[in-house]
């Protein structure tokens, strides 16, 4: 089983900039797409399912905002459309589905960049989410959590970490939510193959020269449950694929 997870900044924009090219290449069998900005009625999705792949989306109530989908090539067994919370399931931020004994959770964290109230939101949201994924574990002891995060766990997650100190996405708060998360019985699977620095999934559009010069942020992952450990065969970061300001994170599992 190969997984893509990968914020897309877009879907359409994505597709106008060769997505569907990249799909192509038969990169993963599912592929877990973050911020859509788009109903699936908005997309032609023709070339899509003509690559073999079944579209699922989840989008939000507000036209061109948030939304997640997966795109997959294995048929899944059930589909969970939200989590209950419905701020959240208002702005399209979960979706899951069922492969065999395996829940894929698709999710689109909240940012806070935008200032004080969203970067509440996002710290309810944080606490919200970690409680149901602790009651999900329980029924479900084999999950794989793929998403923007929207956060820099370690100083090896980002390329200038005394600067960006209080920068939201690597507050203190934030970094211990991820700390408590992956304590709770979770893998950040890249980090198992890789220990290296300088690998990121996300670069500032302000300037063009900072993904030239990988000035990055690791902010998007594919985390599993630790009954998963020993299916991890594979992972990486896919830097040179460009239709949005993040690139695709992939996990291989026998």
């Amino acid at each position: 089983m190969r997984i893509i997870s990968y914020n897309v900044n877009g879907i359409r924009a994505a597709i106008k900039k060769g997505f569907i090219d990249w799909l192509q290449t038969n990169p993963a069998d599912i592929i877990c797409i973050q911020e859509t900005k788009a109903a699936q009625q908005d997309v032609d999705v023709t070339a899509i399912a003509e690559l073999g792949y079944d579209s699922y989306w989840y989008s939000a109530q507000k036209k061109g905002y948030s939304g997640v989908a997966v795109f997959t090539k294995i048929k899944p067994d059930n589909i969970v459309f939200g989590t209950g919370h419905k701020v959240s399931d208002d702005e399209g931020r979960v979706i899951q589905l069922d492969f065999g004994d395996i829940r894929v959770v698709n999710a689109y964290f909240p940012s806070g960049t935008s200032g004080d109230e969203r970067q509440t939101f996002k710290y309810e949201w944080l606490a919200e989410f970690h409680t149901y994924l602790k009651q999900l574990q329980k029924k479900h002891p084999k999950i794989i959590l793929c998403g923007d995060y929207n956060i820099a766990h370690n100083e090896i997650d980002i390329h200038d970490p005394k600067g960006n100190k209080k920068s939201s996405g690597f507050l203190p708060e934030e970094r211990a939510w991820m700390t408590d998360f992956l304590g709770a019985g979770w893998i950040d699977t890249f980090r198992v193959f890789h220990q290296e620095p300088h690998r990121y999934s996300w670069w500032s559009q302000r300037f063009p020269s900072v993904r030239l010069n990988n000035k990055g942020w690791r902010i998007d992952y594919i985390t599993a449950t630790e009954p998963l450990r020993n299916r991890l065969k594979d992972a990486e970061i896919y830097p040179d694929v460009k239709h949005s300001d993040h690139c695709p994170v992939y996990l291989e599992l026998s």
